[in-house]
């Protein structure tokens, strides 16, 4: 080969090599721009003359050597080098620390603002204080404990407005919280509604100012399992946390209505829908559905023949799918809708939906969460009258 080619052919593997990287993967962390990121402990309640440990290891790009340069006075000048360093303050005050970091060719700096506070501060207690409804709505005592348990009820409903569903404001009150000391006081109160997002961007998700109080309304809360967090701030600049679960169940009743008789061989029912939450990564699931069914013995008026009704209850999932009915396959079946809790004169039907039937629907045993119906079905030729009808959602 002559000593042009050659050089030609050296020219293009040079060029081809030259440009393999601008074929790479754009999602490469090995590549990219330059971001200073930075986290550092103790977060919170930092002392004069307490050590701080800094670290700058979740910086990006990934996989290529960079410089850290912080700066821990703000007085423009290089304090230390290095991935992690430590430093402390020996005054009490507001100090801004910046990192810059740089990949040789492109840097990029933030900065955090830290409050150092008296090392004989005494910090303060957060605490949420618990409540419970006094009743559900079926006027059972509620259970107690360290935790939010509140009852929506809507009661006696009309028959236009089948869906259960509601909302309702709970109160948020954080008086029994202590500042620490007799001669301090809590300057700051700040609700996080959504632990899991950090709307503040301070790398801490459960101490977002959402709202804002000693005692403070969230409101529009539908039925499901909340929790949420409490971050005060005493006079001397010291903080302290708590969270707290919210259950909020749900019941509805329609009463004295009338169902029709089966018609062309079809039972007539009457639907109503519910949603059920089943999400384990969230910790928000129901506990149970119960439906209460309850119609008199002998329906009247009766003018020939049996009167005796005979009322079910079926549940669907959100495809349409048959989870569970009341159905009973003999005839003795009525006397179990005859127990010590229902009235002389009536038939009781229930049905309990226990929480794993609302877990994934591809498990054989179950249905999945979503949009829920249960229907009233009456398969008799006669129409039926209803003394009552409840449908709960238990979070709790």
């Amino acid at each position: 080969m002559g000593a042009w080619k050659k050089a030609t052919l050296l020219a293009g593997l040079m060029m081809i090599s030259g440009l393999a990287g601008c074929f790479g993967n754009d999602d490469d962390e090995s590549s990219g721009e330059v971001v200073a990121v930075f986290s550092y402990s103790p977060a919170t309640n930092i002392r004069a003359g307490q050590t701080i440990d800094f670290d700058a290891g979740d910086s990006l790009p990934k996989g290529i050597a960079l410089t850290y340069k912080w700066d821990f006075d703000s007085d423009n000048s290089i304090d230390a080098t290095g991935r992690t360093s430590d430093y402390k303050y020996p005054e009490t005050g507001t100090y801004t620390v910046t990192l810059t970091v740089s990949d040789g060719t492109n840097s990029q700096s933030t900065s955090k603002e830290l409050t150092i506070v008296d090392a004989t501060a005494l910090p303060p207690t957060a605490e949420i204080t618990p409540e419970s409804s006094e009743e559900d709505c079926m006027g059972e005592d509620v259970s107690t404990g360290n935790y939010i348990h509140i009852w929506i009820c809507d009661l006696d409903k009309s028959q236009s407005d089948r869906d259960a569903d509601g909302e309702t404001t709970v109160q948020l009150d954080a008086s029994e919280s202590s500042s620490g000391s007799n001669d301090d006081y809590i300057s700051k109160y700040y609700w996080d509604l959504d632990l899991t997002y950090d709307a503040d961007g301070d790398g801490d998700s459960e101490n977002d100012n959402d709202l804002e109080g000693e005692t403070v309304e969230w409101k529009d809360l539908r039925h499901g399992d909340y929790e949420v967090g409490l971050t005060i701030t005493n006079g001397k600049g010291l903080s302290d946390s708590d969270t707290m679960k919210i259950h909020i169940s749900y019941g509805a009743s329609w009463l004295d209505f009338p169902i029709g008789g089966r018609r062309a061989q079809a039972p007539t029912q009457i639907a109503y829908d519910f949603l059920a939450n089943y999400n384990t990564d969230t910790d928000n699931t129901v506990k149970k559905v119960v439906g209460d069914l309850m119609y008199p013995q002998n329906d009247e008026p009766c003018f020939a023949g049996d009167c005796t009704g005979k009322l079910d209850l079926f549940a669907y999932n959100e495809e349409g799918d048959e989870a569970s009915n009341t159905t009973e396959s003999e005839d003795s079946g009525y006397e179990s809708r005859d127990g010590d809790d229902c009235d002389s004169d009536m038939y009781c039907v229930t049905m309990t939906l226990s929480s794993y039937i609302f877990n994934d629907e591809d498990l054989d045993c179950c249905y999945g969460e979503g949009e829920w119906e249960i229907k009233i079905t009456n398969n008799e030729a006669a129409e039926q009258q209803v003394d009552s009808f409840f449908l709960r959602l238990v979070y709790k």
